[in-house]
């Protein structure tokens, strides 16, 4: 078998693939959904794979855990367009993209600790997307801008 042929990671009989992250968020990516912290989970990580659609990728496999709509959403902050494929029994049962919304509510805090939004706990963070690249969001309470560190760095 050529080497372009081999499989070098193996395909899971449960879980979620996240496709398509931009090459070197892939760590990113295991952070927000707090990978390393559960010892349960069996993860499989390809970095700098070949990739017609982007030249290089990164690629998360994560068996017998599908993710929420919460660790999706978190998913399209550091990697909008990214390939979500959720596999039953080896087979795919939905293939879908992540997208980040305009309006992002829930998932992270501002990282003004003054905000009011840190100050009062019945008020969910709410963030307004400014731009994708570089990716900037502002906050509806203090209008605090942020971009992608700041962001990775304040997801709940």
């Amino acid at each position: 078998m050529t080497e372009e042929k081999m499989l070098k990671v193996e395909k899971i009989r449960r879980g979620t693939v996240i496709d398509h992250i931009p090459v070197g968020r892939a760590f990113k990516v295991l952070k927000i959904l707090k990978i390393s912290s559960d010892p349960g989970v069996t993860v499989s990580i390809a970095i700098h794979v070949k990739s017609k659609k982007m030249g290089l990728k990164d690629v998360v496999k994560i068996e017998d855990r599908i993710l929420d709509s919460s660790e999706l959403n978190k998913i399209a902050l550091i990697a909008d367009g990214a390939t979500i494929t959720i596999v039953e029994d080896y087979g795919v049962i939905k293939k879908f993209v992540v997208k980040l919304p305009d309006i992002i509510t829930g998932i992270l805090k501002c990282s003004n600790l003054k905000c009011v939004s840190n100050m009062e706990g019945s008020i969910i963070p709410s963030f307004t997307l400014i731009s994708k690249e570089p990716l900037t969001i502002k906050c509806h309470y203090c209008e605090r801008e942020m971009e992608t560190e700041e962001i990775v760095e304040n997801i709940l």
